[in-house]
């Protein structure tokens, strides 16, 4: 199927983070990595100029303001009660970082376009040599939408609630006729995986890795099976948007919301982040793996900021005549469901291609000390 710690953060890490900003705002300036390096070292000993200061200053609060710093350290990654992919549950660590509080709404990938000129993979249309097979009339910009039938259908055959509409773009979410007036600060859909980069290295940020991603996600909550307990709907109360009734004909929509919502609608999670789970599946930079790797034979042997599977090994078995790579998506979706798709969890994950963009996925960013190998 095409997938388509805590609240408070200190005054001393916020202060980290806005001079962290300030240097990766000068490094789009000073490309050369020996200029980064002195800049980190002049910053530290408080040397930045003023004039640099009052370039940057006002990027680096609105920025350090939406985004938490995640402090680090060592969980099980995966699981063994799901899905195969998520499979086997093993140790590793990672290293502090800051990580955006929300997915990136409309309004923020909307500031990016028109600073940029940026068109989405959803604009253009696809080259047919990159897709041989593929039927003629079909060749055209578009992107997947979510369309539910009206009754009961094989929930094997994806086909049957998604299609490929023309003219579907991050503007127009459900297609010609749609717009995102009054979607604000609903999460950007409709993105692929490079428009995902693009934005982030516009933003001074990167996207984050399958661990850190997790690791965030769960909130300190290590062996809990949701982000928030163990308990989906704890005490009856919503804490993310995902499907109520029976999917993909039925939603009751108890929650408030058929389809995305505003990114603080939810309570945060125990590093103080939104919508980890559900609303939208979220881009990660690691390239699809089948498995996890087996749990480290030694405590000494941990793996310290892993990374995906190689390249060559994310690509579609089904489809051998299309080597398009496919990365990890994480967090579940409003369309995953208890009788479908029980993927509102933090070791969830799903591949999806590279050049996809759907109705469902979207992304955030992360900002790192030392940028990830």
């Amino acid at each position: 199927m095409p997938i388509v710690a805590r609240r408070g953060v200190c005054v001393a890490t916020e202060g980290g983070l806005r001079a962290l900003l300030l240097r990766r705002a000068q490094l789009r300036q000073l490309a050369a990595r020996e200029a980064c390096d002195k800049l980190r070292l002049q910053s530290s000993r408080r040397s930045v100029a003023t004039s640099t200061q009052k370039a940057f200053s006002e990027e680096s609060e609105s920025l350090s303001s939406d985004m938490v710093y995640i402090p680090g350290g060592a969980f099980r990654m995966g699981s063994d009660r799901h899905y195969p992919e998520e499979a086997p549950s093993h140790r590793v660590s990672v290293d502090g970082f800051w990580m955006d509080r929300t997915p990136v709404t409309n309004r923020q990938f909307r500031a990016f376009v028109e600073a940029t000129g940026h068109v989405t993979f959803a604009e253009i249309p696809p080259d047919p040599k990159d897709y041989p097979g593929a039927l003629p009339h079909m060749l055209r910009a578009g992107s997947l939408v979510f369309d539910p039938p009206s009754h009961a259908v094989d929930l094997s055959d994806w086909s049957q609630w998604w299609r490929f509409k023309f003219g579907a773009t991050w503007r127009k979410p459900y297609g010609d006729g749609s717009s995102i007036k009054g979607l604000d600060d609903h999460p950007v859909v409709h993105v692929a995986c490079r428009d995902a980069e693009a934005y982030a290295a516009w933003a001074g940020k990167e996207l984050p890795t399958e661990a850190e991603w997790e690791f965030a996600a769960r909130g300190g909550l290590d062996d809990a099976e949701l982000a928030w307990g163990d308990e989906l709907t704890p005490g009856g109360k919503h804490m993310a948007n995902t499907w109520q009734g029976e999917f993909p004909h039925e939603n009751t929509k108890a929650d408030g919301f058929a389809r995305t919502s505003p990114v603080r609608t939810y309570p945060p999670n125990g590093y103080g982040l939104y919508d980890m789970i559900g609303n939208v599946w979220e881009w990660t930079t690691d390239f699809w793996s089948t498995r996890h790797p087996a749990d480290a034979a030694r405590a000494c042997c941990v793996p310290l900021n892993p990374r995906g599977g190689p390249e060559a090994e994310s690509y579609d078995p089904c489809q051998p005549r299309i080597k398009i790579p496919r990365k990890v998506l994480k967090g579940g979706s409003h369309l995953c469901a208890p009788n479908y798709c029980r993927r509102y969890r933090p070791a969830a994950r799903h591949a999806e291609p590279v050049d996809t963009s759907t109705s469902h996925v979207g992304f955030r960013c992360v900002l790192r000390a030392t940028p990830a190998s």
